[in-house]
């Protein structure tokens, strides 16, 4: 077990909705992160932003409207202010849960992009539901902006595309500080989408998949174990209903065809599913786990959640 590459992705469970319960959380994230560098290894983080992010944007938005010498900021400001304040509180948390165990071992958190094809379908078919409740008339200007709203109760919000990633351009600084033995916090919230146009990286009005950009960091720093730490147990067939199955142990052939059958949500285990199948994928060596965030060192010794390989 000693150095081998573990990329980690924390879910919405490790940070909560607002700063103090992000505060409280994030305790339990640095604990699990903590018992992986007790066994030696070598571990990258990416992590859930869409709260925050959320949260981030409706502050801009509603300052934007009290001082109109402000405009609103666009999304791709709002991810970097997001991957850096969630970076904040988890590496100094990560940071006192090791000095408190007696290791002492350097984490750092790396603002990071991540290019999209401006050509993916998804931005076509916005699905992310983003910032603060508007009215009718406040909605019609942003469609006037070209943006997209869905009605949502009895207000609008906005919805923006959510792209796969296609390259994360930091990712040899990933590997210098990996190399360098410490603790990478990388590509937060899916990592900064930017499109590429020449010499110059623009944002996108995006949001990526934490999951999907946790299966393409596994890849850059040529992970063995690819992590998902969520708030179930176990991956599951017929979640919540009847003869609901867990699954302990599954092949990335096996999870492909659960996914084509329709089994796992559109916005809460599809992703996990389709890109832990990706990255085991990869070869025999490479291993995939979905499992609580409470049982991280369990499951990379194959005693919890489930296992896709």
């Amino acid at each position: 077990m000693a150095n081998r590459k573990i990329v980690v992705v924390l879910g919405h469970k490790a940070f909560g909705r607002s700063f103090p319960e992000q505060k409280t959380a994030i305790k339990t994230a640095a604990g699990a992160i903590a018992d992986l560098a007790e066994s030696k290894y070598q571990i990258v983080i990416t992590h859930s932003n869409t709260p925050q992010i959320g949260m981030i944007h409706s502050a801009m938005t509603e300052f934007s409207r009290l001082d109109s010498k402000y405009t609103v900021a666009p999304m791709s400001i709002c991810s970097a202010m997001s991957q850096g304040y969630i970076g904040y509180d988890l590496q100094n948390a990560i940071r006192t849960e090791l000095v408190n165990r007696g290791i002492f071992k350097p984490v750092s958190t790396l603002i990071t992009q991540v290019r999209v094809d401006p050509f993916d379908e998804a931005f076509s078919r916005p699905c992310k539901v983003i910032g603060r409740s508007m009215t009718e008339q406040e909605a019609k200007a942003e469609e006037k902006k070209g943006n997209y709203v869905v009605k949502e109760g009895d207000g609008y919000r906005r919805i923006i595309a959510a792209p796969k990633p296609v390259e994360i351009y930091e990712k040899d600084a990933i590997n210098a500080l990996v190399d360098a033995n410490q603790i990478v916090i990388a590509a937060g919230g899916g990592g900064i989408p930017v499109l590429q146009q020449g010499a110059t990286l623009k944002g996108a009005s995006a949001i990526i998949e934490k999951d999907y950009i946790g299966e393409k960091l596994a890849e850059a720093v040529n992970a063995d174990t690819l992590l998902f730490l969520t708030g179930v147990d176990n991956v599951c067939l017929n979640f919540g209903q009847p003869g609901e199955l867990p699954l302990d142990e599954i092949s990335a052939e096996q999870a492909i065809g659960y996914l084509e059958e329709g089994h796992f949500a559109a916005n809460s285990m599809f992703p996990k599913v389709e890109a832990a199948a990706a990255f085991a994928k990869l070869g025999e060596e490479k291993t995939a786990i979905i499992a609580p965030i409470e049982k991280a060192l369990e499951s990379v010794k194959g005693n919890a959640g489930t296992v896709i390989k």
